[in-house]
């Protein structure tokens, strides 16, 4: 068994419940000289793992686990099954759990539930403390079946961010700039460079990078798949990372940098919409694309249509608009408002203000829009 541990075990936990995480997380960092290596889920963390002192500790949040649960060890393995004779848990003489997972495990992937999902500014998705410290207000409830998060993220004060090198375990992830700007760097992508309003950027899977300053006021708008991804800090490789090499691909996709200031603006799929494209159907070889919209001058609508995508999502970047949806009547959006319209359901845009701009998002790229009836 020590020799086939010595071969299989690539990290050990110690999991440890806990009633509040942020104050449990500070002490272990702060009191006793623990670093953190993950935490996740990016929106409202629940879950982080800390290491120091020879010893990697699971910190989770979980209130009656933390009065009664004696404690589990979590072994990460190459073959957790083989580690003991196919089973994937063991029990040590004091009680302890000894649990043996899988130390790459594949991206977990919910099913899809789709559904209609309207979002206002000034709705009850509340802003929320998440990661290094922004501002988070869930555009997605539901998830759409834990498959798809939205949030919209807000920096008011600016200034330096406390962030780390770190990477995201997804499938997909997209930030676009909505207000202010930021510095960021990026792994093979040269030095730190400025993303302002209306840029975005495509974070391919595992790519490193890190937040370094923004303006007051700064908010983006993330969109990942699925929607609890996590968050692994790299405290080795340093950015810049003295690489230039802007086509590399990152597990199937490469980084994108789109610069709306350099961006043109093109006819639409549906008549009376002009989009400039971001740029990431290209890079993700059609898993997804972004899109920003606009009426071409003297338009005021956008025609009924409907679908045939695993998930399209809108954003109101400016002016007003009123959506109908099949079903749900009509809605009057403004700037912050957002939605989610699923497969089949057949929708259009009325009484557009001149300065309407959409965000669109879509997975895939080639989702073939029907006009309606």
């Amino acid at each position: 068994m020590s020799e086939n541990g010595d071969q299989q075990i690539q990290a050990a936990e110690i999991v440890l419940p806990c009633e509040k995480l942020p104050e449990s997380l500070k002490f272990y960092t702060e009191r006793l000289g623990f670093r953190l290596e993950r935490i996740f889920p990016a929106d409202a963390p629940a879950t982080a793992v800390i290491s120091g002192h020879g010893l990697r500790i699971r910190l989770e949040k979980d209130a009656a686990a933390a009065a009664r649960d004696p404690g589990r060890l979590a072994l990460h393995c190459r073959d957790p099954k083989a580690l003991a004779g196919g089973e994937t848990e063991l029990v040590a003489p004091n009680g302890t759990r000894i649990q043996l997972k899988d130390a790459n495990p594949p991206l977990d992937l919910p099913p899809i539930v789709q559904s209609f999902v309207l979002t206002k500014m000034g709705g009850p998705e509340t802003w929320g403390v998440g990661r290094a410290g922004m501002r988070y207000r869930d555009l997605i409830p539901n998830r759409q079946g834990g498959r798809f998060i939205a949030s919209h993220i807000a920096i008011p004060d600016g200034g330096l961010v406390p962030d780390m090198v770190h990477f995201h375990k997804a499938r997909f992830q997209m930030i676009y700039c909505h207000k202010g700007w930021v510095h960021l760097l990026y792994e093979d992508q040269g030095p730190q460079f400025t993303m302002k309003a209306g840029d975005c950027v495509l974070q391919p899977p595992e790519i490193r990078h890190r937040v370094l300053e923004c303006s007051p006021g700064f908010e983006v708008i993330e969109i990942g798949c699925p929607a609890e991804h996590m968050t692994c800090i790299d405290h080795e490789m340093p950015l810049p990372n003295g690489a230039v090499n802007p086509d590399r691909v990152f597990n199937g996709q490469r980084f994108v940098f789109h610069q709306a200031e350099k961006a043109d603006w093109v006819a639409g799929r549906l008549e009376g919409v002009e989009f400039r494209d971001i740029g990431i159907a290209a890079a993700t070889a059609g898993l997804a694309s972004a899109q920003v919209w606009r009426l071409k001058p003297g338009a005021t609508q956008i025609p009924a249509a409907s679908h045939r995508a695993e998930f399209v999502f809108y954003f109101v970047l400016e002016g007003t608009v009123s959506l109908k949806a099949q079903g749900q009547g009509a809605q009057d959006l403004a700037a912050g408002d957002s939605f989610v319209i699923p497969e089949g359901m057949v929708f259009g845009l009325e009484g557009a203000s001149d300065d309407l701009e959409l965000l669109e998002v879509a997975l895939p790229a080639d989702y073939g829009f029907e006009l309606g009836p």
